[in-house]
């Protein structure tokens, strides 16, 4: 029972306001016992042969599959993230718990070739306790992909959820702990102050986290000063470029989809839109209908609504048109609409900033130089599209845009085992795909020569 005096996260349904329930944030002393824990049981989990932690992992998967139905009813409740939705992102976290248990034991280190005499080697080896701190939009793929990737390289985990999904994380922890070795995962509850925290604890090797970039700098800052490792995803902005001579009614649909799947909170989610004017009327009106067209789930909770009309209201103001929704329903719930703006400009904050919501803000250009100065022109460096008929536009876009990750004439999708490294404001290292493993690995080398006989 929560009592008056302990700090809670109340958690309400966004979509009609309910009260889902409360949960205790972690006290100091609860960090302390779970880093701890973590860290007595780091030597054991490390010396456990390694297709055994694979074997672990792919009995974690298992256990996640097997309760996929609660869990995704838990993040509709608390997220808004509709059924079908929340069971494809959690059966997608148990796929990656596969995925790394059986490329965690392949992957080792190598031999160098030096003295004949001697031998000489790379060998990678855990980097010790990781703390992976994880958001709300998809909760359990993403942490799944942390935490099996720490786990599999010989790792323990200290597993902070996000504060607005406190419950699914609670319960995660329990499917994934009860067939883990004892002390390997340990779960904590808390908002912001709970991850700075862990992140700031000199006993903490890796700090990963996939969040805001303001809470990624911070997170940053402390792992630096301790001698730790900080693994970040951060937030995006990212832009989709329209070129001369597409069809304006195929690329309003690819905007559309880019833009409000997910009611916007996608991490690599179409946050900005350069259009070449040859196309501009008809793509406008194709991406207002597409708009008007979609019945949204909720945004993930009424703060986080605020944010989003706040910046339609900025930009209203600072001269944008407003083309459908931008405003606020009646009723309970963080309901908002599809949202379509254009004569939007380079100051505005819609422009310029994560929304992380359906808004679709749009700058008609005059060319695709223009175009790919705009999108070039920002302090984060997430993702891209580009959509064009061009085959030498869309060479220069991918070799020039400063991101991670570009895609040409599809805002989603991509072959398996595609890893990218985010840029500037966007954050650093590997987040995902087997490139994770050797972001969770440190590597010695180790020159070996015989003793001489006597």
């Amino acid at each position: 029972m929560i009592t008056g005096t302990e700090r809670a996260l109340e958690i309400h349904d966004p979509a009609d306001g309910s009260l889902v329930g409360t949960v205790p944030i972690a006290t100091a002393d609860e960090l302390d016992d779970a880093v701890v824990t973590a860290r007595r049981s780091s030597s054991d989990w490390a010396r456990t042969p390694a297709a055994e932690r694979g074997s672990a992992v792919r009995e974690a998967a298992a256990a996640l599959r097997a309760a996929a139905d609660e869990l995704s009813r838990i993040n509709c409740s608390e997220t808004g993230k509709p059924i079908d939705e929340s069971l494809g992102g959690i059966l997608a976290g148990a796929g990656t718990l596969e995925q790394y248990a059986e490329l965690g034991p392949l992957r080792g280190g190598r031999t160098l070739l030096g003295d004949p005499n001697a031998t000489d080697l790379m060998v990678p080896e855990p980097r010790g306790v990781v703390v992976a701190l994880t958001p709300w939009n998809d909760p359990v793929a993403v942490a799944c992909g942390l935490i099996g990737a720490a786990l599999v390289t010989g790792n323990t985990v200290v597993h902070k959820p996000s504060e607005r999904c406190p419950h699914l994380g609670a319960q995660l922890g329990r499917v994934l702990a009860d067939v883990l070795p004892a002390g390997v995962l340990q779960t904590v509850q808390g908002d912001g102050s709970v991850g700075a925290a862990l992140a700031a604890r000199p006993d903490v090797d890796v700090v990963a986290h996939v969040g805001s970039t303001a809470a990624g700098r911070s997170i940053a800052a402390a792992v630096a000063a301790t001698g730790g490792k900080a693994l970040l995803e951060n937030g995006g902005n990212d832009p989709l470029i329209v070129d001369e001579g597409v069809d304006p009614i195929w690329a309003a649909g690819q905007a559309a989809l880019g833009a409000f799947a997910n009611s916007g909170q996608i991490c690599v989610a179409v946050e900005r839109i350069y259009v070449h004017r040859a196309v501009a009327g008809p793509f406008l009106t194709a991406l207002t209908a597409e708009a008007q067209s979609r019945a949204l789930a909720p945004l993930v909770d009424r703060r986080h609504r605020e944010g989003v009309h706040g910046q339609v209201l900025q930009a209203v103001e600072s001269g944008a048109e407003l083309l459908t929704g931008g405003e606020l329903p009646d009723g309970p719930g963080a309901h908002y609409p599809a949202t379509v703006l254009t004569s939007c400009t380079p100051g505005m904050d819609v422009m310029r900033t994560e929304t992380f919501g359906p808004v679709a803000p749009v700058t008609v250009v005059d060319n695709f130089d223009e175009a790919l100065r705009l999108a070039a022109d920002d302090e984060y460096g997430l993702a891209a599209t580009v959509l064009t008929g061009s085959q030498a536009n869309a060479q220069r876009a991918w070799r020039e845009l400063p991101v991670g990750t570009v895609k040409i004439n599809a805002v989603f999708g991509g072959a398996p085992g595609g890893a990218a490294q985010p840029r500037r404001a966007s954050g650093s290292g590997f987040g995902y795909g087997p490139e994770l493993l050797d972001e969770m690995t440190q590597v010695k080398v180790v020159h070996w020569e015989p003793a001489p006989t006597s």
